[in-house]
C-alpha cells in the first residue's frame, strides 16, 4: 500500500490541514489525494533512520521527558520519527524558515494535537526561562551566525536537558558555516550554564546531551 511508505498518520494530518476541505477518506484515499494536489510528501516517507536519528531517539527514550522544544525542525528529518516514536509527548517545534514552519503547522491543523509550530529564530527564542523538560538542537548549529547566542537559548528554556548534534568533520555543504569539536562545544555550553555533558560520536557527527 502507498500508505505504508510513509509515516501514515503525520502525513494524513499533513494533508487534512493542506486541504481542510476533504471528505471522509481513508489514509489510502487522503495520501493519494495530496500526491494528485502536488503536495510535497515526500519529506514523510519512512527510510531507514540516520544514525544520528536513532541514536538522539534513544537517548530521548531514556529521560523520561513530559514536554519537548525542538528547534529548527526544517524537513523534520528528526520531527517525524520523533513524533511517530513518541506519540504523547508534547512537542513544540520553531523554525525560522516561514514555508517549514507552515508545513509543520499543517500537521497540527490537520490532526496531531501534540505539535505546536512556531516561526522562530533559535537565536532569540520568545519563551520563558525553564518551559521545556528537553530542548532538542539537531544539526542546526552548524548553519548559524551566532551559534552560541542559539545554545544560551536553548540552555536557558530547558529545565531538565539540551540534545544536540553537529557534524564532526567537513562535509562540503555550502550552507555549514561551522566545525565544531569537543572543546568548543563544551565551552558553549558550559558558558551558558550546563552542569554536566556527556559526548557521543556517531558516523562523522558528534551528539551532546547537556545536563541544565
Amino acid at each position: 500500500m502507498e500508505s505504508e511508505r510513509y509515516y501514515t498518520e503525520l502525513t494524513v494530518a499533513f494533508v487534512r490541514g493542506k486541504l481542510p476541505h476533504l471528505p471522509d477518506l481513508s489514509s489510502e484515499e487522503i495520501i493519494r489525494a495530496g500526491l494528485d494536489r502536488g503536495l510535497r510528501l515526500h519529506k514523510f516517507k519512512r527510510n531507514t533512520e540516520l544514525p544520528r536519528v536513532r541514536r538522539a531517539l534513544g537517548i530521548l527514550r531514556g529521560l523520561q521527558i513530559e514536554d519537548l522544544l525542538d528547534v529548527g525542525s526544517g524537513r523534520g528529518t528528526f520531527l517525524w520519527p520523533l513524533l511517530d516514536g513518541f506519540p504523547e509527548l508534547r512537542v513544540t517545534s520553531i523554525d525560522i524558515d516561514p514555508r517549514r514552519a507552515s508545513d509543520i503547522d499543517a500537521v497540527r491543523l490537520g490532526g496531531i494535537e501534540n505539535l505546536n509550530a512556531v516561526l522562530m529564530d533559535a537565536a532569540c527564542m520568545g519563551f520563558p526561562d525553564h518551559s521545556f523538560d528537553a530542548v532538542t538542537i539537531l544539526e542546526v548549529l552548524e548553519h548559524l551566525s551566532s551559534p552560541e547566542r542559539a545554545a544560551a537559548e536553548a540552555i536557558r528554556v530547558a529545565r531538565r536537558f539540551v540534545l544536540l548534534s553537529v557534524p564532526s568533520k567537513e562535509d562540503f555543504n555550502p550552507e555549514h558555516i561551522h566545525l565544531f569539536d569537543k572543546t568548543r562545544l563544551e565551552d558553549m555550553l558550559y558558558g551558558a550554564g550546563a552542569k554536566t555533558i556527556k559526548f557521543e560520536f556517531v558516523l562523522n557527527h558528534i551528539i551532546a546531551l547537556a545536563k541544565v
